[in-house]
């Protein structure tokens, strides 16, 4: 009978993107996907530490993992950003736990399970070698894919884990990207979504010391890759965009007019002391310049309140910020201390209780400016691609613009996968309801 496995995942598209590999390199090895992780020979987390509520909800996993061994025998391994931060401290935790592999050595488990199952594979606990990029990042068909080009991180914002465990900067060889879309575009993939920890760094340099910038990577890949419609990247840096990365978005109608740029604060003095290498005016000066030159931009932000020594002038001069740049979204969250990085040692620490207050204020100010862009874009007709069936009635359909916006409309399901045109005619909350132009 064959060996099942069962693999959960936490956090960013960069870890969806490795545990799909991971899930097409053990089909490779005869293993298929358990129904349930009580079906499961293997069990899995890929996990996250970007913040607290996150390894809380894996040491909760693992504690129903820990009951569960009491009943029937299953391997247990832990992978990701949280093994790579904690490796011993989660066998002393849990001892039931087989394996934990850090984030470099990742991509060498379908190996170790091998030699695991043979009792040949003593110390698990492996340390830090180079990361290596696999050459195909999904398991099964579909008409979208997510593809990394670059991991990693050298700004160690002070807030951040990411630097300590997914390491220094590696970018991904054009040649080894090329041959994952060739791939991608025989499979019918309609759209492609870059993926670094600061995507837009990426720094390639050739046998022939050519250094291949991020900009140069995507006119390589759209010469070469025709039957790939759309291509996105996230996430961006405001200080890696270069003024012929610009450019060439707003020329190219292959590349999504929806770029995800984290500003984290609007604050020069909460800036400095997150360690984010700009001002308030240099991030003005860059949004000003891309809204100039991309027509129909969609910018989307990260937003960090509460964080040490933060005042109320500093929450304002945020508030402006948001009103003045007029972001289409925000993904907002409160400071999380992180253990190992230079924040968690600042003081004039925020009480909980009032970074909520705060947080509540800017989700409210956000949610308003968000509502009233969406409200202008009424009446507009979008070229939209196909995702789904809707959950809330399943005679319509969900699909996204190249701004990423969502947007449902009556339609059959054969058309899934599919780009339509589409009028936007109401929104509701967050997502646009249309109809389809035939």
């Amino acid at each position: 009978m064959s060996k099942k496995f069962w693999l959960e995942t936490y956090g960013c598209q960069m870890n969806t993107a490795e545990s799909e590999s991971l899930s097409h390199e053990l089909g490779k090895r005869g293993w298929n996907r358990a129904l349930s992780p009580e079906d499961a020979d293997l069990v899995l987390l890929n996990t996250c530490s970007v913040r607290q509520t996150a390894e809380n909800r894996i040491w909760g996993r693992l504690g129903y993992f820990k009951h569960l061994k009491e009943s029937r025998d299953f391997t247990l391994g832990v992978t990701g950003c949280m093994a790579e931060r904690l490796k011993h401290a989660i066998r002393d935790a849990v001892p039931e736990v087989d394996m934990v592999i850090g984030n470099f050595n990742k991509d060498k488990l379908p190996s170790y399970l091998d030699e695991h199952e043979k009792s040949a594979w003593k110390d698990d606990l492996l340390d830090y070698s180079e990361y290596t990029f696999e050459e195909i990042h999904t398991s099964k068909s579909d008409f979208k894919a997510l593809v990394p080009i670059m991991h990693g991180c050298n700004n160690f914002c002070s807030y951040c884990i990411v630097p300590y465990v997914r390491g220094k900067e590696v970018s991904r060889s054009p040649e080894s990207i090329l041959r994952e879309l060739y791939d991608l575009e025989k499979k019918g993939v309609r759209e492609v979504t870059f993926l670094g920890q600061n995507v837009n760094s990426y720094r390639y340099t050739t046998n022939q010391n050519k250094t291949i910038s991020f900009t140069e990577l995507l006119r390589i890949i759209l010469s070469e890759i025709e039957g790939i419609e759309w291509f996105r990247f996230i996430s961006s840096h405001p200080k890696d965009v270069p003024e012929d990365l610009i450019e060439m978005i707003s020329r190219e109608e292959r590349i999504c007019s929806h770029i995800h740029l984290a500003v984290q604060h609007g604050s020069n003095s909460v800036l400095k002391r997150m360690n984010r290498n700009y001002t308030r005016e240099d991030f003005i000066h860059l949004v000003d310049n891309m809204k100039d030159k991309i027509p129909d931009l969609s910018l989307t932000t990260d937003l960090l309140i509460g964080f040490p020594g933060e005042t109320r002038a500093d929450l304002e001069k945020t508030k402006d910020l948001l009103k003045y740049i007029q972001f289409s979204d925000a993904f907002t969250y409160y400071y999380n201390p992180r253990e190992g990085t230079r924040a968690f040692t600042f003081t004039n620490e925020i009480s909980d209780k009032e970074k909520h207050a705060r947080l509540a204020e800017i989700i409210d100010l956000q949610r308003n400016i968000s509502s009233e862009l969406k409200q202008h874009r009424i009446g507009k007709t979008e070229k939209i691609l196909v995702e789904s069936v809707s959950r809330k009635n399943k005679q319509e359909l969900l699909g996204r613009t190249a701004r990423n916006e969502m947007v449902v409309f009556p339609a059959g399901s054969e058309n899934i996968g599919t780009f339509m045109k589409v009028k936007l005619l109401s929104l509701h909350g967050n997502t646009f309801r249309g109809s389809a132009l035939l």
